[in-house]
């Protein structure tokens, strides 16, 4: 019932423009901020279509103490949705009441507009685009499972394991309680589209954590091994710094930043959620973190998914069917804030390598972001060529910027997003040599996919 009553709060509060959708969503109290925030964004979608048959069944008539929003959210369920499933209490009781009544007017509707699906009722704008063909990504957490664990867990629930996927194709055409293990992320599963996973006892345990495969290739390309320390610069909601603290195996330390208090408390639930141990939260502006601090002294990775438009982002297009792209002016004001905070991340003196993403689509907060950082960088940091094989590069606006790497569901079957990744052009005392071993004893650093084609790894040798 809890579920319902805030879906109607959101609703509400969007239609008297008190906040965005997704900032209401956060702001509530509701526990569940993703299965509150799918619930309303699919009402919404469907919302002519429902005060169409609510209005021709005449329940708010009949169900005078019903107000008008939390009807919605409850014929949406009924209808349209997964069905009560022993949730709703009163509600439920209530609905069924005129459960048969809804469903006529709903059948009545589709005769009348010529259409067999309820999909098919939607207006052209708010019909299912190809993000609503991503499928369903699930990282498993490794600080508390395993994905062997995980696909035999999921097997003995009637899933059906098809093994690892060897192209988008297999990704697109998965359906019914079939997954997959990705092709690049070893702890990555995929199942179809629209697969729910919130109330799964394995995501409550925090044994898997629900994210798109874009969104996991920040962590991923960043590579820290364990014991080192790491900036994460930008870090609410927590689902790359928990990824950042797996590839520690909780070893060394993640300093974490945000500016967002409620943002942030949600992430330290998230983080104990899912055993992280080594992450050290801070309610502060990374602008505003001096790189003489003591404290980070041996910082040598930094992540920063800064603040962007989040035009790539499959809930906003959830959200906002036939969204336009950001006015030029937002546009402007967020490229200057991220090319500050990414110029003044390039200048913490011990960083040997550092991952820049954003969920934008637009050149201005991308390729525009990072060519600027170079420039002001002054040949220290250059642009390492990042999964050569993945198909959508950057916009070649500058030289190396096909470095760069570019998803999308059309082209990559996840979220929309922008990644780059800089390393350190050259260490002081060091040079960079192909071999098993270090001379100097000190790690090597973690190799990225094109860095050297003549030996398993590379390695500091004193100079």
């Amino acid at each position: 019932m809890a579920l319902y009553a805030a879906a109607a709060a959101v609703l509400a509060g969007v239609e008297s423009r008190q906040g965005s959708l997704k900032g209401l969503v956060y702001a509530s109290s509701f526990q569940n901020v993703k299965q509150l925030y799918a619930l309303v964004c699919e009402t919404q979608r469907y919302s002519a279509v429902l005060d169409a048959v609510i209005t021709s069944a005449g329940l708010l008539r009949a169900e005078k103490k019903l107000r008008p929003h939390l009807a919605k959210v409850l014929v949406y369920e009924l209808l349209l949705g997964r069905g009560f499933k022993g949730r709703g209490g009163r509600w439920k009781a209530l609905l069924d009441r005129h459960q048969a009544r809804l469903k006529a007017e709903l059948a009545r509707l589709k005769v009348h507009r010529g259409v067999s699906r309820n999909e098919d009722l939607l207006e052209v704008g708010s019909k299912p685009g190809p993000a609503s063909q991503v499928p369903r990504f699930v990282r498993v957490n490794t600080l508390k499972t395993c994905s062997e664990d995980a696909i035999d867990y999921f097997k003995r629930q009637g899933f059906s394991y098809q093994g690892r996927a060897s192209s988008l194709e297999d990704l697109g055409a998965l359906k019914g309680k079939c997954f997959l293990l990705d092709s690049l992320l070893p702890e990555l599963l995929v199942f179809p589209a629209q697969t729910d996973l919130h109330e799964h006892p394995l995501y409550q345990a925090g044994h898997l954590i629900l994210q798109d495969k874009a969104s996991c290739l920040p962590a991923m390309l960043l590579a820290p091994p364990p014991g080192s320390h790491v900036i994460d610069a930008c870090a609410a909601p927590g689902n790359k710094t928990s990824h950042l603290a797996a590839l520690l195996k909780n070893q060394g330390k993640i300093f974490a930043f945000d500016l967002d208090a409620k943002r942030l408390a949600s992430m330290a639930t998230l983080l104990t959620r899912a055993g992280v141990s080594c992450c050290e939260l801070a309610e502060q502006d990374f602008l505003a973190v001096s790189p003489s601090d003591e404290r980070y002294r041996q910082v040598q990775y930094i992540l920063l998914d800064p603040s962007c438009s989040g035009s790539g982002m499959l809930t906003r297009q959830l959200e906002e069917p036939g969204a336009g792209v950001p006015s030029k002016e937002r546009l402007r004001a967020l490229a200057a804030f991220q090319q500050r905070v990414l110029s003044h991340a390039l200048t913490f003196p011990a960083l040997q390598r550092l991952v820049y993403s954003t969920c934008s689509l637009c050149q201005e907060e991308n390729e525009d972001v990072v060519q600027a950082a170079l420039q002001q960088s002054s040949g220290a940091f250059r642009l390492a060529p990042a999964l050569p094989s993945w198909p959508h590069r950057g916009i070649s606006t500058f030289p190396d910027a096909g470095h760069c790497l570019r998803a999308s569901p059309e082209t990559t079957l996840t979220g929309g997003f922008f990644i780059a990744v800089f390393e350190r052009v050259e260490v002081p005392s060091l040079q960079v040599a192909c071999g098993p071993v270090t001379s100097c004893g000190t790690p090597p650093l973690p190799l990225l996919q094109s860095d050297c084609f003549n030996g398993p790894s590379c390695v500091g040798i004193s100079a």
